[in-house]
């Protein structure tokens, strides 16, 4: 027997001391819960959203919690808009994409107004904003990890939810190619998928006994998201600890899509 102790591996670390983080969609909702769980970790965060009374009182409650925020009003479907203030204020090294819309309802219904509203936030605002994130990190030869919130919906169909649905896969196909071509770069493009939340914005489908019942009955461990289900996998994708993770979807869907 050999008397050399073997090596002991040691846990990456999920600290994000000194990294800048952006952070869209962050004035509410899961947006406000992936700053928080950033800023609490260490890194120094700018809240990126469309309100900015709205966004300003989110950052000013997190900042009483003693976290590194500022504000920065943007709509990423505005994509010059974006590309110039990512640029101004960058490089960045974590990208947490939480900006999103949906417009529900049968697909026989949807209008090109529809289709165009969800499609310019959806697909092409994280698009540009993910390219715009890259293209500072590369110039800068920095390393940096992009998260796009996506939706189990990236994965399974919906019932009225056609356009949404079509919206996410996309995601899911531009982040895997994302992450082929900016992998030698050092940047880990991942999405991260959940269930039906409970937040501000979707507790009128919450409020509908029927619509709950249907939910609760699809996902296996029996009850729908909170925001802190999040928190955990965006602190985990944006850290070391996800070093190797890079074209990946993380499903937060409590067994939604298993079977």
């Amino acid at each position: 027997m050999s008397d050399t102790m073997p090596r002991i591996p040691q846990t990456p670390s999920f600290r994000l001391d000194g990294r800048r983080a952006l952070v869209t969609g962050a004035s509410s909702g899961i947006g406000l819960g992936a700053a928080a769980a950033l800023a609490r970790a260490g890194a120094q965060v700018t809240m990126a959203a469309r309100g900015a009374e709205r966004l300003q009182q989110a950052v000013t409650a997190l900042a009483a919690d003693d976290a590194d925020v500022a504000a920065l009003p943007l709509d990423i479907s505005d994509v010059a808009a974006t590309q110039a203030a990512v640029a101004e204020q960058g490089p960045f090294d974590i990208l947490v994409n939480c900006a999103g819309i949906a417009r529900h309802g049968p697909a026989l219904d949807t209008t090109p107004d529809d289709f165009d509203a969800v499609a310019d936030i959806n697909i092409k605002g994280a698009y540009f904003i993910a390219q715009a994130v890259a293209r500072g990190l590369i110039a800068a030869r920095r390393p940096g990890t992009i998260i796009q919130m996506s939706s189990q919906m990236g994965h399974v169909g919906g019932i009225d939810r056609a356009v949404y649905c079509a919206t996410k896969w996309a995601v899911e196909g531009m982040t895997k190619a994302m992450a082929m071509e900016w992998g030698p770069h050092r940047i880990r493009v991942n999405t991260i998928c959940p269930t039906f939340v409970l937040t501000p914005l979707t507790q009128s489908t919450f409020d509908n006994p029927d619509r709950r019942a249907w939910i609760e009955s699809k996902i296996k461990l029996g009850r729908v998201g909170q925001i802190d289900d999040i928190m955990g996998a965006v602190l985990y994708l944006a850290s070391d600890a996800s070093a190797l993770v890079t074209g990946s979807a993380l499903m937060i869907d409590g067994g939604w899509t298993a079977g």
